[in-house]
């Protein structure tokens, strides 16, 4: 139909340059404008039908639902894993609340800062030993809820020898335990995600720390996973609180041992970062950005778009740009007419 509109529309555009023609050599303007040329335009109100044609064209094309293949590169996502302090210095107040809270605020900004569709996180948190808390999860709502029932206080207690100590090495070991369970998992699996990039991400104030720090960092550095250290708490420290002290006993205080996070991070292959002298946010983006460098390109993955509301209003385009060459008041009324019951044909559909 629009093929045969065209031939037509062909037709009268050769009648029309003809009957110009002739009117040029016939016509003469009277008075002072016997020698002036006429200006005539060359297809006149062709060009409405031209445009109407291509707009009908481009309407039988979206009705057809035509869809474009566009391809898309794939990235990976990345894999934090969080280790968490939990020794008994972390309930010092030195900070806002105290030090443990104060760590739940600003994993609550990393996990907003995250992307979730590939990105995962993992959590473990320690003292003199390591619990396991998160695996390696794409779910936010795991994440959050585990820091839901973590935020009011560590779940070692202040009465048991083995919250006072900070374990470093024990922390570390335990992420790698993690990347190692979900290797187990996922290595048969299609589409996994063990070839994201993987970093540690270390939150402590470093007070008493023991273990052998040095050997889980070579570890670590073997399976290319840096480890990047946040330091909580201040430098002038404060009283840990302990709900048993004996009476004339001096109390325990305790601060931030900046200078040995510093060194450990170098060792990890990470960086240093100590909460309220940089945002939240801004630590958060740091590692993440980081990390997601070192990700790599997956495969080419083609999705498919529909282009029918694209026909659409193009059509509506070539529509209008034709009814600025009308000049006939009856088309002009015509048109109008024709757009008003499309308006309202597409206001009761919507």
């Amino acid at each position: 139909m629009p093929a045969l509109l065209f031939v037509i529309w062909t037709w009268q555009a050769w009648r029309r340059r003809g009957d110009v023609a002739q009117m040029r050599r016939h016509r003469h303007l009277p008075g002072a404008h016997a020698s002036a040329t006429e200006r005539l335009p060359v297809l006149g109100d062709l060009t409405f039908w031209l445009c109407l044609i291509a707009a009908l064209s481009l309407v039988i094309i979206a009705v057809a639902r035509p869809v474009a293949v566009a391809s898309m590169v794939r990235t990976s996502g990345i894999d934090l894993i969080v280790l968490q302090d939990a020794s008994a210095s972390m309930r010092v107040r030195d900070v806002q609340q105290d030090r443990w809270r104060r760590s739940m605020a600003f994993l609550r900004t990393l996990g907003e800062s995250l992307q979730w569709q590939e990105d995962r996180v993992g959590m473990a948190i320690f003292a003199t030993i390591a619990a396991p808390q998160i695996r390696l999860t794409r779910d936010p709502n795991t994440f959050f809820f585990f820091l839901d029932h973590l935020e009011e206080a560590p779940p070692f207690r202040l009465e048991d020898d083995t919250t006072w100590d900070t374990n470093i090495e024990r922390g570390i070991y335990w992420g790698l335990r993690l990347i190692e369970k979900d290797a187990e998992i996922n290595q048969n699996k299609p589409g996994a995600l063990g070839n994201n990039p993987k970093a540690f991400v270390l939150l402590t104030d470093g007070q008493a720390w023991s273990g052998v720090v040095a050997k889980s960092i070579a570890l670590a550095q073997q399976r290319r996973v840096p480890l990047y250290v946040i330091g909580v708490g201040t430098t002038v420290g404060g009283v840990i609180p302990e709900p048993n002290r004996e009476p004339g006993r001096a109390a325990v205080s305790s601060s931030l041992d900046r200078a040995s996070l510093g060194v450990i991070a170098t060792a990890g292959g990470g960086r240093y970062f100590e909460l309220n002298r940089e945002s939240d946010r801004d630590i958060a983006n740091s590692i993440i950005d980081v990390t997601r460098r070192r990700a790599q390109t997956g495969d080419v993955e083609e999705t498919t778009r529909e282009l029918y509301w694209s026909a659409l209003l193009v059509a509506a385009g070539f529509l209008g740009f034709g009814v600025l060459f009308l000049r006939d008041r009856a088309s002009l009324t015509l048109q109008l007419a024709a757009g008003v019951v499309v308006m309202i044909v597409l206001a009761r559909i919507g």
